[in-house]
Parts: C-alpha cells; structure tokens; sequence
C-alpha cells in the first residue's frame, strides 16, 4: 500500500498544510523526513520519496504542528512557497471582442447551434436590477419605462450568466418548445420570467439552451453553450469539467471586479438551490493519490501514481457551500437573498442540480475534517488558466471550528 499526499498552500500567506495517508499499513518505525523539494518515507519494509512540482518549495524547519488525525493520517503545518504565474481566465467579454469568427455548440451533444459569427458589438448588461434603481437616479419619470435591451445584428449582450444574440444571426433558428406562446415585446433581458418567455432546445438531444426573450433576440446560457473560434477544431468536454470551469470562472470574475464573495444560486423561476461562499483563489494544490478511494469513478482527472511520478500543482479556489432545496435554514437564506451584499446567479434547474451533486462529490473527496465548517460544506475547484475553452472544477473546504 502506498503512501497517498494532499499539500494545500496559501500562496499570499506561504502557509501548507501537509496530509500524508496509508501509513497505516506500513511497520513501525517509520521516518518521515521533509526537504525542500521532497518527502521520505522510511520502514522497515519499503522507502519512498515523493518529488515536488518544480514551482513548489517547503520550509522544513518551520514544521511544528504534526497530529495525527484516525482515519486521515499525519497532518502537519509548515510554511511553504509557490511561485510561478497566475493564470486568469479569459472572460466572455475578452473571448468575443477578438477578432474571430466564433461557433456556438450545444455542450451535451456537440450540435452546432450558430456558426461562424463574428460580433461587432460585444457589450455588458445592466445588473438585473438596473429598472428599479433608475427611479433613485432620476428626478423626472423614468426614461427606460418599457424599453428593453435587446441586441441588433451582430450585436451580442453580456448578462451575468448568459448571453443574447439577435435572431438573424442563426442561419437554422432552434426550435421553440412551446410554437403557440406569446412573448411580450417589451421584456427585460435580465429578469427571468419562465412562464413567458419561450425556452430554446437544441434539436439533437433536446437539451434546453435558453429562451426566446422576444421575436428578435435569443437568451442563450453560458452552461449550456460552448463557445470556440471557428478555427479550432471541436474536443468534447466532460459536463462536470465544462459546468466547474464555467462556475470557478464567474466566481472568480465577480470577486475581483465587484468584491463580491457570497452568491445565491437560483433556477429560472427564482427557486433557490444554492448558497456559495469564496473564500480565496490563491490556494495551490499537490495531490498524490496512489491508491483511488470510493469516489474515484467520479474523478478521473486525478489518476493512480506509482513511486516515481511527480505530482502536479494546480490552482484552486475554495469554497463553502449551502444547499437549500430541502427548505433548511431558512433564517440564513433570507439574510441572504435581502443583502446587497449576496449576489444571485441564475442557471437552468438542471444545472442548478448537477452543480449540487458536482458540490457533493467533490467534498466526498476531501478528507474529513476539512469537509465542513459549522453548518456549511467545503468544496475544491481547479481554476483554470487562461483558456479559449469554457470549462471547470470547483473548490478544497476549511477545518471545523
């Protein structure tokens, strides 16, 4: 039986925690020696060495705090360094504004939903309460009243969690699920009102992609879309890979640009499934899983090491998460939802559902003691650098207080 390895640094504060697993099995004594850029394992019946990535450098002797924890292993605290670039993730804004042609796919099954689409005009959105907040600003009746923002040809607007293109832009328009509906002309682009708007399904699987905000322009998710340059040949991404990335890369994008941290998670029709509170996206991590758990089925990214493979560092972000379809906590969920300070973020119900179960079984992984903190569930995330492909993981969880 190997010896399995999590290290967890905090790249502002050069603080790790090291986990070392499978150490039951081996005989006693055992000698555990820490180097700069290795570890040792020594018993009586093997010696191992583990070798760090490259950008990764311990501070043996600041190694004070060993425990052992049953079940998990030898925790140890030390101070360690990662250096390297930090990657940021290109957003929607950035991709679209390039100079390319670009093809939409419908992310479960590949079709083409429109092709070779170069946007003259790639704009943000107002946030979804922007109506109401006129009335503060103005002293004069509202000059937005039924007005809507809604793109002409080759215009593409930017909402928080989706997109619209204008209906001329779609050589084979998607077909509709309900033909009959009648959709208002005056709506806002950033509400989501289910019940009149017309959803939008991909004609291969019957995926739903978005919906019709009006005669001329269609709402199309970013959870649901893939988005790549004409140029560059299509790859299938995993759902769970393609829905982490997507999340890791809003979350991240709303802390730096609005100092925003905690996040309701909702459905179409305002119902709440999620709470997600970030708590950092400088966290690197090293694993070393020589022997899978119960879960690995569920996390092939992570693959089986023999003694002579160097782990990998990957970026993390870290996250503690609620959820709240069983109607629990409700005294939180409404402090929640009524601060400015909490930000909603709307998704279709079935990626609301996969985000939980996505949530779920990563925290599985993690051990124990760092899989919750109070009521709320830690979650790890890869953060991915900057990449023309929209995907994800999500993030590791503190220890208990």
């Amino acid at each position: 039986m190997g010896t399995n390895m999590r290290l967890e640094i905090r790249r502002g504060m050069q603080s790790a925690i090291l986990i070392l697993s499978g150490l039951e099995g081996k005989r006693f004594p055992i000698d555990i020696s820490v180097s700069q850029s290795s570890l040792k394992i020594q018993s009586p019946d093997d010696n191992e060495e583990v070798l760090l990535p490259q950008e990764v450098t311990l501070v043996p002797s600041t190694c004070r705090y060993v425990q052992h924890v049953s079940g998990e292993g030898l925790h140890m605290r030390l101070k360690a360094q990662a250096v390297g670039p930090t990657a940021t993730a290109t957003t929607f804004k950035e991709l679209l504004k390039t100079e390319e042609k670009f093809t939409f796919y419908c992310q479960s099954c590949g079709a083409v939903v429109l092709q070779e689409q170069q946007f003259l005009r790639v704009l943000p959105l107002p946030s979804e309460n922007w109506s109401s907040l006129v009335e503060e600003w103005c002293c004069h009746p509202d000059p937005f009243a039924n007005r809507s923002c809604l793109p002409k040809v080759n215009d593409c607007f930017l909402g928080d969690t989706f997109l619209l293109v204008n209906k001329a832009n779609i050589s084979d328009p998607p077909r509709e699920t309900n033909e009959m509906s009648s959709v208002p002309h005056c709506v806002d682009a950033n509400v989501s009102k289910s019940k009149e708007n017309t959803k939008v399904v991909c004609k291969r699987c019957r995926a739903i992609l978005g919906e019709s905000v009006s005669s001329d322009a269609v709402k199309y998710y970013i959870t649901e879309v893939l988005i790549l340059p004409s140029s560059q040949p299509y790859n299938m991404i995993s759902r769970k890979q393609f829905v982490e990335n997507i999340i890791v890369q809003l979350l991240m994008e709303f802390s730096s640009s609005r100092s925003t941290f905690r996040f309701c998670v909702q459905g179409q029709d305002g119902k709440l499934f999620l709470l997600l509170w970030l708590l950092n996206v400088d966290t690197v991590l090293v694993e070393l899983k020589k022997n899978r758990g119960d879960h690995s089925c569920f996390f092939p990214d992570c693959p089986s090491c023999d003694a002579k493979t160097t782990p990998k560092a990957k970026n993390v972000a870290r996250v503690l998460y609620m959820s709240c379809v069983d109607n629990t906590n409700k005294e939180l969920v409404d402090k929640w939802m009524n601060e400015t300070g909490a930000h909603s973020l709307t998704f279709p119900h079935r990626t609301c559902l996969e985000l939980i179960l996505l949530l779920t079984l990563n925290n599985a992984e993690l051990p124990h003691s760092l899989r919750f903190m109070n009521s709320w569930k830690g979650h790890r995330s890869r953060a991915q650098g900057a990449s023309r492909r929209r995907c994800g993981q999500l993030p590791p969880s503190v220890p208990k207080r």
